[in-house]
């Protein structure tokens, strides 16, 4: 056999290589079904970049930004900021005409020293001589300045307190609820507000003209919360004696403390002038102060002799 075709038959055959025409630029790839705009998307893409956008398309201006900038929206905000101030404005008188925010906070204006001394001027009242209120400019000073003004801290913090100490009470004698607990708050504001209605009708068929105000009246009526809680706890400690004997007491107490305090108020132009009462509506305005002041032990015990048994 030849040699050369023993060289061919021993060496295996390498598959041919097949030349592929290069594409010239901006000519289509035979193979290539569809066009690819990608590039020309890109070239216009980029075509439509400003200097300014950081390489991101100019964008036009939105409907909100283009209102914003008109002089009729400036109006229509100038408008609607009047309405919301007026609107404002009306619910201010509104709300400090039914609750007068700026005269609670008076009442509320207390410190530490004005509490001890208040707490013992409910209890020990005997020996305190100076009840008038003082004024500064023919308004009343705060109650951190004077013993003597009405507070309205002492009597929430004192109802608050005693229910809290019923609770106690009835939790000692297996006799707790929420619901009893419930009817013990609700049966003590209920003749508080009693109290208050009671002595605003007196005032009016008396015809007197007194600077008593709803809130003093509150004020004063409260502070009967203070004896109340000192007879409880006296009687879940040493039962009913020490009940008997500290609420005793308080009820003296406050009763001449509502005598003193009162007759400022109710008898005003008799005490003012120093000259003794009498006459008919004198001695009703006389009545009408014992009434109320003889009224806050009987509350006093009422509201306190079921707790402790």
């Amino acid at each position: 056999m030849h040699p050369a075709g023993l060289a061919a038959a021993g060496t295996p055959r390498l598959p041919s290589k097949r030349r592929v025409p290069m594409s010239q630029p901006g000519m289509a790839d035979p193979h290539q079904l569809f066009d690819d705009t990608s590039s020309a998307h890109s070239r216009g893409y980029g075509a439509q970049r400003a200097p300014g956008n950081l390489g991101y398309p100019a964008t036009s201006a939105s409907p909100q930004a283009a209102f914003l900038t008109n002089p009729v929206s400036d109006m229509a905000v100038a408008y609607g900021s009047s309405l919301a101030a007026q609107g404002k404005e009306l619910v201010d008188k509104n709300i400090d005409r039914f609750i007068p925010v700026s005269k609670l906070k008076y009442y509320f204006a207390v410190d530490t020293v004005y509490v001890g001394k208040k707490l013992g001027l409910l209890i020990f009242p005997y020996l305190h001589q100076d009840w008038e209120v003082q004024y500064q400019q023919d308004t009343p000073v705060a109650p951190r300045f004077d013993v003597n003004a009405p507070d309205l801290y002492i009597p929430a913090m004192a109802f608050i307190t005693y229910v809290l100490v019923a609770g106690l009470a009835l939790g000692t004698q297996d006799r707790f609820s929420p619901d009893l607990l419930g009817l013990q708050a609700s049966s003590a504001l209920a003749w508080l507000t009693v109290e208050v209605l009671a002595i605003l009708l007196s005032l009016y068929l008396v015809t007197v003209n007194t600077d008593l105000t709803t809130i003093d009246l509150v004020a004063f009526l409260g502070y009967k919360y203070v004896g109340m809680i000192g007879g409880v706890l006296m009687g879940l400690l040493f039962g009913k004696i020490g009940y008997y004997l500290v609420l005793g007491w308080c009820c003296m107490s406050i009763f001449v403390f509502m005598i003193r305090t009162l007759r400022l108020k109710i008898l005003s132009e008799a005490a003012a002038e120093g000259v003794p009462v009498r006459g008919a509506r004198n001695q009703l305005r006389m009545y009408l102060t014992m009434a109320v002041a003889a009224a806050q032990p009987l509350l006093m015990y009422w509201l306190t002799f079921h707790l402790v048994r």
